[in-house]
C-alpha cells in the first residue's frame, strides 16, 4: 500500500462520515493551536508522517517542527506546534498519535539494539513480523532508529527457511530449484537460506549458489565457528533467540546480520499527547 492510500484509508477508518464529537461542540470557524508533548524518553519518529497526515486532512494547517525524526528526547519536550482550524486538529490526533507513539517506540527499541553492538561491524536487521498493512510504517522507524530493513516482503528475496528445505526434499534440492526460478523467470534477487546447524552449514558451502546463509538459534559458541567456517564466502546472519542482554555477543562472533524480530512484534509505544495551549 502507498504511504497516501495508507493515509486516507487510516482517515476513513478513524472518521467515517465525520468526527461528531468535536463537530457537536466546537464551531467549524475556530482556530486553535497544539502541541506534541513528549511523555517518555526515547527516540522520536513518525514526526515526517504527521506531517503528511496533517497536510492531507487540511493543508491549511501550519505546523512548526522543533525536534526531527531520530532524535533523542525527554519527558517535557515539545516535538512539534500546529496552528489551523480546531476540527481539523481534533481529526487528525489520533492517528498522528497512533502513528508516532509506534514508530517511536520501534526506533527506541532498535537505537537501544544499536548501541550494544556499536564496536562491531554487525548491522541490526528487522524482520517480516510486522503488524499487517502498517509495515511500511515500521520498517521506516526501523531506518529512523538506526537499524537496517531486511526484506519487505515475499517478493523481494528468496528465504530458503526450515520448512521450505524440509518440503524441498534437503539443502541441494532446495537451492538448486531457486535458482532454476530465478532463471526462468529472469529475477535478479538474492538467495539466503536458513540453516539450523554446522552440518548443514557444510551442506550450503558445499552447495553454494546463494547470497546469505542465516545462522539460526545458534548459540553464540557455535555461531563463531559457523561464521569461521563460512569465512566471507557468504554473508551471514543471526537470527533466533536474540534480545538485548545477549546481542553484542552475537555481534561479536563475526556476524555481519542480526535480524530482531521484537524490534516489530513486541515493542513498548512511546507516550506522546497532543495538547491544545
Amino acid at each position: 500500500m502507498e504511504l497516501t492510500e495508507y493515509i486516507r484509508e487510516s482517515i476513513k477508518e478513524d472518521v467515517g462520515p465525520g468526527d461528531y464529537s468535536s463537530m457537536s461542540c466546537i464551531s467549524e470557524s475556530a482556530i486553535s493551536k497544539a502541541r506534541l508533548l513528549v511523555k517518555d524518553d526515547g527516540i522520536i519518529a513518525g514526526v515526517e508522517l504527521a506531517l503528511m497526515i496533517m497536510h492531507e486532512i487540511d493543508p491549511s494547517l501550519e505546523i512548526t517542527i522543533l525536534i526531527t525524526d531520530g532524535k533523542q528526547v525527554k519527558k517535557g519536550d515539545i516535538v512539534f506546534t500546529v496552528k489551523g482550524r480546531a476540527l481539523s486538529i481534533l481529526k487528525a490526533e489520533r492517528l498522528l498519535l497512533n502513528c508516532m507513539q509506534r514508530m517511536s517506540g520501534i526506533a527506541t527499541t532498535t537505537a537501544a539494539y544499536v548501541e550494544r553492538i556499536k564496536h562491531t561491524s554487525a548491522r541490526i536487521l528487522d524482520t517480516r513480523k510486522t503488524t499487517p498493512l502498517n509495515r511500511y510504517i515500521e520498517k521506516w522507524a526501523v531506518r529512523i532508529g538506526g537499524g537496517h530493513n531486511h526484506r519487505f516482503g515475499l517478493y523481494d528475496m528468496i528465504m530458503i527457511k526450515d520448512n521450505h528445505v524440509d518440503y524441498a526434499g534437503g539443502i541441494e534440492a532446495a537451492i538448486t530449484a531457486a535458482n532454476r526460478f530465478l532463471a526462468e523467470r529472469k529475477l535478479n534477487i538474492p538467495i539466503e537460506i536458513e540453516t539450523r546447524s554446522i552440518a548443514e552449514v557444510e551442506e550450503v558451502l558445499h552447495t553454494g549458489k546463494v547470497q546469505r546463509i542465516m545462522l539460526d538459534n545458534f548459540t553464540p559458541e557455535v555461531m563463531k565457528d559457523a561464521v569461521r567456517l563460512i569465512n566471507h564466502q557468504f554473508e551471514t546472519e543471526a537470527s533466533g533467540g536474540i534480545i538485548l542482554d545477549n546481542v553484542a555477543l552475537y555481534a561479536e562472533t563475526g556476524v555481519d546480520y542480526i535480524s530482531i524480530g521484537a524490534l516489530t512484534h513486541s515493542v513498548r509505544s512511546l507516550d506522546l499527547s497532543l495538547k491544545a495551549f
